[in-house]
């Protein structure tokens, strides 16, 4: 399953948020998750159980509790997905500002050109 799929799901990515903070027991996780979506404790489990089988979060037993911690670099190819359009995006944008202040300049000789950020 890759970050995409695993993202889908509010449910996952709110847990992914949740263990972004800090790596928490599945109680704590589960507490949250079924008072913000109104789950049951199946559910919650189930969920984490695709984190896990995606190799998004591990769970390391301490007692009677399992510690859930994400793995990192697991989102990677979302990461590098995202950078990658952003970066597309930004260029793109940059020459839409040049083009629209040549525009403006035609137009309007005595137009000043905008401050740089």
């Amino acid at each position: 399953m890759n970050s995409f799929s695993v993202l889908a799901d509010p449910v996952r990515r709110r847990m992914v948020e949740l263990l972004a903070e800090e790596e928490a027991p599945a109680g704590r996780v589960g507490a949250v998750i079924m008072r913000e979506f109104g789950i049951g404790q199946p559910a919650v489990s189930n969920q984490l159980r695709v984190l896990r089988d995606a190799d998004v979060v591990t769970a390391e037993r301490q007692g009677s509790q399992r510690i859930y911690r994400l793995v990192p670099g697991a989102l990677d190819d979302l990461t590098g997905w995202v950078d990658r359009y952003t970066r597309m995006w930004s260029q793109r944008l940059d020459a839409l500002e040049t083009e629209l202040v040549r525009d403006r300049s035609q137009r309007d000789p005595g137009a000043r050109r905008p401050e740089a950020r």
